[in-house]
């Protein structure tokens, strides 16, 4: 290497791209460093090995080269791997191997000694520390490379016992032994390095103990494996009797492993599966009896087992009996890949690659090493939760993108180890909720808000949430920050109750009802924090009156998680008031239209928090041609004179929200008179028709899963209640009601609905209500069941009450034909 090395400086000088102190000795003064690794640089190579290397170069030493000189470093790497590996009629000289450099994943061939330095001090991990225990300086120059090693001493040999690093070894070590009891020692087949009782338990073995007490005991610093069970025995932390049997078995697996490899000169460690050829095999390793051979193979394993199970067997349980899980080192572990292949991870390697990326600190939230440390000892369980939800991989991907958007993970996976019920519901989100999943990713603080003591208990009533957000506004510097500040605690509520509905601890019709308080109080304290910001700027209408009035999913009380907002805000002026009292006055109209347009901005503006709600207010009277604010008076004349049928139906659901009480009374009485007038119920039967055909027309080719327009949906439930209700309100006004199910339950007891009707359409309401809450509070595109993961199937069927996924699709079937028959008896059919 070292030859190779001189060749390729000398090169590189005669072409221009480096100075070298000493042509005669290219490598001497060069900044470049060749780093043996592994058994190259404990002087333990094997017959066939590959080597392991790491090439570093000063820049100091090349200050001409300026910013070429990354480049040129990676051209002369690549050229070093090409001459060491490349076949001639001569054979090859060996396989290189650079996977053991900082972060291989993510860095040039050849690292500045700044770089590597750097990543060593912030993110080098355990594993690390222990491959670093066998580097020496192989080629180049030597001089820098002991000075690098030197300055690695304090990263690997810590002089105090670090608590939090023996917390880490042992999450290794149990990552390493989770699969005890899954596997047995066999001899056909058996990896005799990374198997049971192979070479690397008893380097494991060795190293942990070195990294734990090597800090504060030179003499346990031996690179060659031999050497440091020798000085361990000496230091009094492994008995004479352990390290014999140790040095024993070690001695005759690695004999054996040269063997192995000179039979076909392959780099291998597993022996083979034909009885015969492991006959073969005992007499070349000098067994006369090949029985002999077996037993005394099967002797060394399970005695390097037993000894390595006793390694730190305080060592709290992982959480997980699933296998193996080893995410440390530069490649992906056999066993590890199986493993994930059987907990439901198809994509096992991009699994271990992810994993691997987190360890070495390339997401934010794994910067610190505290925060890797805890990773290590969560991943195990983690893994098993997310195996444990419908589809594993989609849920990793999720899981993988929420920890890339924490900007820090210590705080996260403490609670995580502190609360296992945490780690368990995130992988629930994660694999059965993908547009909760990213939410969450979105805001991975609400978190916090999980761990309290009333998170899974039922909203509180109207005034204690507004009371909450109103402290919550007032410690705010400014409107902005109110906005956002309400941005939060409505994503906060909302992700509440959207998880306890993934849970079923709420009903969908609860959780309708728990969204709409949500946004009332929103509305509610937001309001007057805009009137503020209305008065700087225009200041006031003197004894004037304002009221928001809801409408549709808001107004009947029965939003789900991305229902919108359909608002009218109506104003009361006296006649007398001309406009507004500030510098710039306004009239009453254009007033109440800025202050309009100033709370939909409110609503609908993009913050650090994302929007509060989107926001329709095309109910209005007129719809887009009438003016942003409504006067009551214009109000109330046209809703008695001027509205169309589709208008009357929205009023049915209108309810006021906010506003001065007898304002609010004075709404409400004139919307009831607007309802209660008697109807021509030929022309109210053929304006329902009509308008529910033109919705047809424009909702054309739908899926059975398009809950809300599918003939017999959601849509055509209401159109029967509201119908029924304008029919019947003059004459029955108790049937006025804005929600769907107590309007049903007025009509049943008003005898305007008969109570095979009533129990058809209540049914059906309870079904479209369920799945279209969970699927909105779920998915972020459409459902199809050939791509739904199972666990939202799962979910679909409990809240529906079907008893399995496969009977869900007829019984809506049969809900949405007993609601259309009855839409066409009582309303006629659609065009």
């Amino acid at each position: 290497v070292d030859s190779s090395l001189g060749l390729l400086l000398h090169q590189a000088q005669t072409a221009g791209d480096i100075e070298l102190p000493d042509p005669n000795i290219p490598q001497a003064g060069s900044g470049v460093i060749v780093i043996g690794m592994g058994k190259l640089g404990a002087f333990e190579l094997n017959y066939s090995s590959d080597i392991d290397l790491i090439v570093l170069y000063d820049q100091a030493c090349q200050p001409k080269a300026g910013d070429k000189l990354g480049a040129v470093m990676v051209q002369l790497t690549r050229q070093l791997v090409r001459m060491l590996e490349e076949r001639t009629g001569d054979g090859y000289v060996f396989r290189t191997d650079l996977r053991l450099r900082p972060d291989p994943g993510s860095t040039p061939l050849a690292l500045s000694l700044t770089a590597a330095e750097t990543y060593y001090e912030a993110f080098g991990q355990n594993w690390e520390r222990a491959a670093m225990i066998k580097a020496r300086a192989v080629a180049g120059d030597r001089e820098a490379g002991d000075r690098f090693l030197k300055f690695l001493r304090p990263f690997i040999w810590r002089r105090n016992l670090d608590f939090a690093a023996i917390q880490d070894i042992h999450s290794i070590k149990r990552q390493i032994n989770a699969h005890r009891g899954h596997e047995h020692i066999a001899i056909e087949g058996h990896n005799i390095k990374l198997g049971r009782g192979g070479i690397r338990e008893i380097e494991f073995f060795a190293q942990t103990q070195q990294l734990i007490w090597g800090g504060r005991n030179p003499s346990l610093r031996s690179s060659g494996t031999l050497e440091s069970l020798n000085s361990l025995v000496e230091a009094g932390h492994v008995t004479l009797t352990a390290a014999e049997n140790i040095k024993e078995a070690y001695v005759f697996l690695r004999t054996l492993e040269h063997r192995l490899q000179m039979i076909d000169d392959r780099q291998t460690q597993t022996l083979p599966t034909d009885p015969q050829d492991i006959d073969r095999l005992g007499a070349f390793m000098g067994f006369a009896d090949a029985q002999a051979f077996r037993k005394t193979l099967d002797g060394h394993l399970r005695n390097v087992e037993q000894h390595y199970a006793r390694l730190f067997e305080e060592a709290p349980d992982l959480g997980t009996t699933e296998g193996s899980l080893i995410f440390t080192g530069s490649e992906n572990d056999p066993e590890t890949l199986a493993t994930l292949a059987r907990m439901g991870f198809p994509n096992a390697g991009a699994v271990c690659s992810t994993i691997r990326g987190w360890h070495h600190g390339r997401i934010r939230a794994t910067r610190s090493a505290r925060a890797r440390e805890l990773l290590t000892e969560l991943t195990p369980a983690l893994l098993a939760a997310l195996a444990r939800t419908a589809q594993p991989a989609n849920a990793f991907l999720k899981l993988d993108d929420f920890m890339s958007r924490m900007p820090a993970g210590v705080q996260l996976f403490s609670l995580m180890a502190a609360n296992p019920q945490l780690l368990e519901l995130v992988a629930e989100i994660m694999g059965n909720a993908p547009r909760l999943a990213g939410h969450l990713s979105r805001h991975p603080a609400l978190l916090d808000a999980v761990l309290s003591q009333d998170f899974f208990d039922p909203l509180p009533p109207f005034a204690d949430l507004k009371s909450e957000l109103d402290r919550m506004m007032a410690s705010a510097f400014g409107f902005e920050e109110s906005l956002d500040l309400a941005r939060r605690w409505v994503g906060d509520q909302k992700f509440r109750v959207g998880v306890q509905m993934l849970k079923g601890l709420v009903t969908p019709e609860s959780g309708g009802a728990a969204f709409s308080s949500i946004a009332e109080t929103a509305l509610a304290s937001l309001i007057p924090l805009i009137e503020e910001e209305q008065v700087r700027a225009h200041g006031r209408i003197r004894n004037a009156r304002l009221a928001v009035l809801a409408l549709g999913k808001l107004g009947s009380r029965e939003m789900t998680a991305t229902s919108d907002l359909d608002l009218i805000l109506i104003y009361d002026a006296p006649p007398e008031v001309e406009a507004s009292d500030g510098q710039r006055p306004l009239s009453p109209p254009s007033y109440y239209a800025r202050l309009t347009q100033r709370l939909v901005n409110a609503l609908t503006a993009l913050g650090n928090e994302g929007r509060l709600y989107d926001v329709d207010m095309r109910l209005r009277p007129s719809g887009r041609a009438g003016p942003l604010a409504t006067s009551l008076d214009s109000f109330t004349r046209y809703h008695q004179e001027m509205a169309w049928t589709w208008e009357y139906q929205a009023l049915t659901r209108a309810r006021v929200i906010a506003a001065p009480l007898d304002l609010s009374q004075e709404i409400e009485a004139a919307i009831a008179k607007a309802l209660r007038c008697p109807r021509d119920p030929v022309k109210l039967k053929a304006d329902v028709a009509d308008m529910r055909a033109r919705i047809g027309r424009e909702h054309k080719g739908l899926s059975p899963w398009d809950i809300k327009y599918r003939p017999g949906g959601l849509i055509d439930i209401e159109f029967i209640v509201q119908y029924l209700q304008l029919r019947e309100a003059a004459s029955h006004p108790e049937v006025l009601n804005v929600t769907t199910r107590n309007a049903l339950d007025r009509l049943l007891m008003a005898g305007c609905l008969d109570e095979s009707a009533h129990a058809s359409l209540t049914g059906a309401l309870h079904l479209w209500t369920a799945l279209q809450a969970i699927l909105r509070l779920t998915l972020e595109d459409t459902f199809s069941p050939d791509t739904a993961p199972e666990g939202l199937k799962a979910i679909l069927v409990q809240a529906s009450g079907a008893v399995d996924f496969a009977s869900l699709e007829p019984q809506m079937n049969e809900a949405a034909d007993s609601v259309r028959a009855l839409f066409e008896t009582m309303i006629g059919s659609t065009p």
